[in-house]
This record gives C-alpha cells, sequence and structure tokens, in this order.
C-alpha cells in the first residue's frame, strides 16, 4: 500500500513540477495563455504574482519527493509525513481552487487527484 502512495505521490509532485514551469517559466506564453484563459495584458499585469505562486507548485513538489525518497531509502516514518505534507497541501489547494472558482473544476481535479490517492493511501497504510 505504501508503494501505490509512493507511486500516486509522484505523479501529484509531476503535476506540481509542470505547473511551476507553466507559472514560473512560460506564464506569457500562447500556449500558457490559452492554458489558464488569461490575455496577454492579464499575463503581463500578474507575471509576478504567477512567477510566485510557482515556486510554491515547486516546493510541495519537493517535500513529496524527499517524502517518497525517504520512504524508499527504509525512513518509512519520515517519509510518510514529508508525502502528507506535500501531498496534503497540493490536495487543499485544489480544494481551495475548486471552492473559489467552480468554473476551474476540471484544473482542481487534475490538481488534487493524485494527491488525493497518496494521501488516502498513506493513511490507510498507518492505520494497519
Amino acid at each position: 500500500m505504501l508503494s501505490a502512495a509512493l507511486i500516486f505521490a509522484g505523479l501529484a509532485a509531476l503535476v506540481h513540477v509542470y505547473i511551476f514551469v507553466l507559472e514560473s517559466l512560460r506564464w506569457t506564453a500562447e500556449s500558457t495563455r490559452t492554458t489558464f484563459g488569461t490575455s496577454v495584458e492579464q499575463a503581463h499585469a500578474t507575471r509576478e504574482l504567477a512567477f510566485n505562486q510557482g515556486f510554491y507548485n515547486l516546493f510541495l513538489a519537493v517535500v513529496a519527493v524527499a517524502g517518497i525518497l525517504a520512504a524508499a531509502s527504509g525512513h518509512h516514518g519520515v517519509g510518510a509525513a514529508l508525502v502528507l505534507a506535500g501531498c496534503g497541501s497540493m490536495l487543499a489547494a485544489g480544494l481551495v481552487l475548486l471552492i473559489s472558482s467552480p468554473k476551474k473544476a476540471r484544473a482542481a481535479l487534475v490538481q488534487l487527484a493524485f494527491p488525493l490517492a497518496a494521501v488516502v493511501l498513506v493513511l490507510a497504510w498507518l492505520a494497519i
């Protein structure tokens, strides 16, 4: 069960690294503007905000990856704690997006699905 949790945590980390790339490195690119539904003017006006937000996503991915590495090296408790911290935060952020912007439900579900699976599986593993 822990192995499955770590796989989902890895997938969640990959999604959040991708979000980092979009928000921090490609925010004003046409394809990114299409993805987020922003105009050229909006993208330029919010570039600094998106840059910062992208790094939050990257840091959450780093925490999840640190948990994966810790658990894979035999430090199961530390790994579980880090996966719960990283993926729990990703899950919470996805829920905030879903609640605050229901029109962005698809994006919110992409953001929270893998972390939700990881959190549920880690909690189930801890309960055994």
